[in-house]
């Protein structure tokens, strides 16, 4: 058996936009992400940390959706480890030669068991870090992508999917006998994949990560300015799980858009999982605000290697309408039968 690739980190995605210009204006006039390079019909932009080639691709289609979630492995080898890999779990697997996507080497591109289209490369053209240009810097400036989040049927499955490509567990949402949401990384944050349960396989949203709160208001700020609020669909806040502070936008095609700051250090071989029960309202806003409802309802449709929407499926059970008790709080039972905690607790 062939071993998983050496993934490091989420690196790029690429949407499918229907109005280039509008989603030009969106990331790049507000949100202050760079242009790496244009051509006709796309758009590739990183942040100001970032030195490799983008960290988002923008590519015009008739209809929004996501092309391409992409992973950076340890080296050239690994782009051969994943492809053998993959092949021997029988999904389907295509070698991407170099410049396929502009700035981005050979790499391999796989259906993954998730439904979801996934690439893992090495090679990449670097470019040059604003991360001292501040005088280029906006106000609100992003720093550099965090993660993705995906709507899956089945967390469980997911979560063991990812955790047998070696992805630690930072933080969980489940109760008595299931699991509805798990927060995967490789970097040494709170996750570089999140996975939420509900009708999948769809995009929730791309995370970017800014060095301060204060940059995240001031996103608010401006959209209001420009009298573009309905921009933002919910927060700013600060989630239970992963303590970060965040904000999450709706580009002109729909795409969630998490800003993201705050979150902890997860790089010690035993890191704890923090596990939530779904009982407790703190956890995806530890100040108990509700959660709207389109949060949890919309998301992006997906795409196969053939640009074909993938079906999706519904759920065995849905956190938005998990109960909470009286007073809020719950129990959660530990692995293999252990004595459980509190909620938002280490085990």
């Amino acid at each position: 058996m062939t071993n998983p690739p050496d993934v490091i980190r989420s690196a790029y995605a690429e949407l499918v936009v229907t109005d280039l210009a509008a989603a030009r204006w969106f990331y790049v006039d507000v949100l202050g992400l760079i242009v790496t390079a244009e051509e006709p019909g796309a758009l590739y932009l990183r942040a100001c940390e970032e030195y490799l080639h983008h960290s988002l691709v923008l590519r015009k289609g008739d209809a929004p959706a996501l092309a391409a979630l992409a992973y950076r492995v340890r080296g050239p080898r690994e782009v051969d480890a994943a492809e053998r890999y993959y092949a021997e779990h029988d999904v389907p697997v295509r070698r991407v030669p170099a410049g396929t996507t502009r700035g981005i080497g050979e790499a391999v591109r796989i259906q993954d068991p998730l439904g979801f289209p996934v690439e893992f490369f090495y090679h990449a053209e670097h470019t040059e870090r604003f991360t001292q240009h501040y005088h280029l810097h906006r106000a609100n400036a992003l720093a550099r992508l965090d993660h993705f989040n995906v709507v899956v049927p089945d967390v469980r499955t997911a979560r063991n999917y990812y955790t047998a490509l070696g992805f630690g567990v930072s933080e969980t949402i489940e109760d008595e006998d299931h699991l509805y949401a798990a927060w995967l990384y490789r970097k040494q944050t709170v996750h570089d994949i999140a996975l939420t349960g509900g009708d999948g396989p769809r995009l929730h949203h791309i995370a970017f990560a800014t060095q301060e709160r204060s940059q995240i208001l001031h996103t608010c700020d401006v959209l209001g300015a420009l009298r573009r609020e309905h921009h933002i669909e919910r927060g700013p806040g600060r989630h239970g799980v992963s303590n970060a502070f965040y904000l999450y936008l709706r580009d002109p095609d729909g795409h969630r858009i998490e800003i993201y700051t705050s979150d902890y250090y997860t790089g010690d071989p035993d890191n704890p999982t923090i596990r939530w029960d779904v009982r407790d309202n703190r956890r995806r806003s530890f100040w108990g605000h509700q959660v709207v409802p389109s949060w949890y309802a919309e998301a992006s449709t997906v795409l196969d290697l053939d640009g074909r929407p993938v079906p999706i499926t519904a759920p065995a059970k849905r956190e938005s309408v998990a109960s909470i008790g009286a007073d809020g709080f719950g129990v959660v039972p530990g692995e293999n039968g252990a004595e459980g905690v509190k909620l938002g607790h280490q085990v």
